[in-house]
C-alpha cells in the first residue's frame, strides 16, 4: 500500500485524491479525536488553561487538574496511585527505570514495546509469547530466590493477541517479582472498562506497574503510570518526572468532564467488535477476537482489493521498514453498523475467491 498524505485529521472517513474511503486503521479506538462533543468541551478547557502548560509539576504554583486526574484514574483503575506524564513513551521509561535498578533478573516478552525496554536490553524475539512464558516459568524453578522483573505488553496490537499474566503469581511464590505491563492499546479498548488491565493483575505478592500512552483509545496527549503509592512516589521524586513538562491540562480536564461520553463510546465499541467478530467467525484468513477491536488478515492481496472497494485498512512494514507488511482491520467507535456490514460483505466476497 502506497503512502497517502492528508491535510486534515482522520475520522470515520478520509479523502484521498478526491475519493472518499472508509477508514479502518489507526489507534483511535474510541474515536474521540474528531468527536464534536469532545472537541467543544476541549475548546472551553483550552481557553481555561491555555494551549500549553510547560511548567514543571514540582513548581511552587501548581494546577489541581493533574492531581484530580491522577486520583480519579487510579481509583477507577483499581490502583493506589498514578503519575501522568507528557507521553506514553516517557511514562514507559520512567516505569522501567524505577524497577530495573533493583532487579537481579530482567525477562522481556518478545512483543514488549521499546518504551518499556531498559537500555542495552532486548526482547526475546526468538520466542513467541507462549514460549517466552514457559521459558520464564522454567527459569524461575531452576533459580534460587531472587529479584525478578518481567516486562511485557497487555496486548500485541499486530498479532491481535491479548496476553494473560495469572502465571506470574506462581513465580512470585518463590521470588520477589516486579511486573511492568504496557497498556497503551488497552486503555479505552479492553480491560476494566476504559481504565486498562491494572485491576486484573493486581496481587499482594507482585510489585505491579502499568504504564502506557493515553493518546490511542482515550485520545489524550499524555502518558500514565499506575501502581502502589510507594512506587509512584519514587517515580515522582525523580528528575525525569520533575524536569519534564506534564501532559495537556485542557485534555485531562476534558477527560474528567466527558467521562460519560467515553463510557458510551466504549459500550458501542464492544458491540461493534462483537458483531464483527461474530460475522467473521468462519473466515480463516482473519485472526482476532471480540475482546480487542483489531483483526489481522493473512492475504496481502486484500489490501488493494479493500482500496478498490473504498476501504483503507492498516498495512505497513513492522517493526522496520525492511520487514514484511502487517495487515490489519481496526474497528473504532466512530464506525456505524452500515460500515461494518459493508466491510463484512467485501471480506466474505474476498474469502470465497
Amino acid at each position: 500500500m502506497k503512502n497517502h498524505y492528508l491535510d486534515s485529521g482522520i475520522g470515520r472517513t478520509i479523502k484521498v485524491e478526491g475519493k472518499e474511503y472508509l477508514y479502518f486503521s489507526g489507534t483511535s479506538y474510541l474515536g474521540m479525536a474528531q468527536d464534536k462533543t469532545f472537541l467543544n468541551a476541549l475548546s472551553d478547557n483550552l481557553f481555561l488553561f491555555g494551549a500549553n502548560h510547560g511548567q514543571s509539576r514540582i513548581n511552587s504554583i501548581r494546577l489541581n487538574v493533574f492531581d484530580d486526574f491522577e486520583n480519579h484514574f487510579a481509583q477507577k483503575a483499581g490502583s493506589e496511585s498514578a503519575a501522568v506524564l507528557s507521553s506514553g513513551y516517557l511514562a514507559g521509561i520512567a516505569a522501567w527505570r524505577s524497577l530495573h535498578k533493583d532487579a537481579e533478573q530482567t525477562w522481556i516478552a518478545p512483543d514488549a514495546h521499546s518504551a518499556i525496554v531498559p537500555d542495552h536490553l532486548y526482547p526475546s524475539i526468538q520466542l513467541n509469547f507462549t514460549q517466552w512464558k514457559n521459558h520464564c516459568l522454567e527459569q524461575s524453578k531452576s533459580l534460587s530466590p531472587r529479584k525478578i522483573l518481567l516486562i511485557a505488553n497487555a496486548v500485541d496490537p499486530f498479532s491481535c493477541e491479548i496476553h494473560e499474566y495469572d502465571w506470574v503469581k506462581s513465580i512470585a511464590q518463590k521470588h520477589e517479582v516486579s511486573l511492568l505491563i504496557d497498556d497503551s492499546h488497552a486503555f479505552g479498548a479492553f480491560g476494566n472498562s476504559i481504565y486498562g488491565t491494572y485491576q486484573k493483575w493486581i496481587d499482594p505478592n507482585i510489585n505491579l506497574l502499568v504504564s502506557g500512552s493515553l493518546g490511542k483509545g482515550l485520545g489524550l496527549p499524555a502518558g500514565l503510570i499506575l501502581g502502589e503509592e510507594s512506587q509512584i512516589y519514587k517515580i515522582k521524586a525523580t528528575p525525569l518526572f520533575g524536569g519534564a513538562s506534564p501532559g495537556s491540562p485542557a485534555h485531562l480536564k476534558t477527560f474528567l468532564d466527558m467521562e460519560k461520553l467515553y463510557l458510551k463510546k466504549k459500550s458501542w465499541l464492544e458491540d461493534a467488535t462483537g458483531i464483527f467478530a461474530q460475522e467473521m467467525a468462519n473466515v480463516t484468513q482473519l485472526k482476532g477476537s471480540r475482546y480487542f477491536p483489531v483483526f489481522a488478515y493473512t492475504d496481502p492481496s486484500w489490501v488493494n482489493e479493500f482500496e478498490k472497494a473504498g476501504i483503507i485498512t492498516s498495512s505497513f512494514p513492522y517493526p522496520t521498514s525492511e520487514s514484511p507488511s502487517v495487515n490489519r482491520i481496526v474497528i473504532s467507535a466512530v464506525h456505524e453498523l452500515g460500515d461494518l456490514m459493508y466491510l463484512n460483505q467485501i471480506i466474505h466476497r474476498l474469502a470465497r475467491r
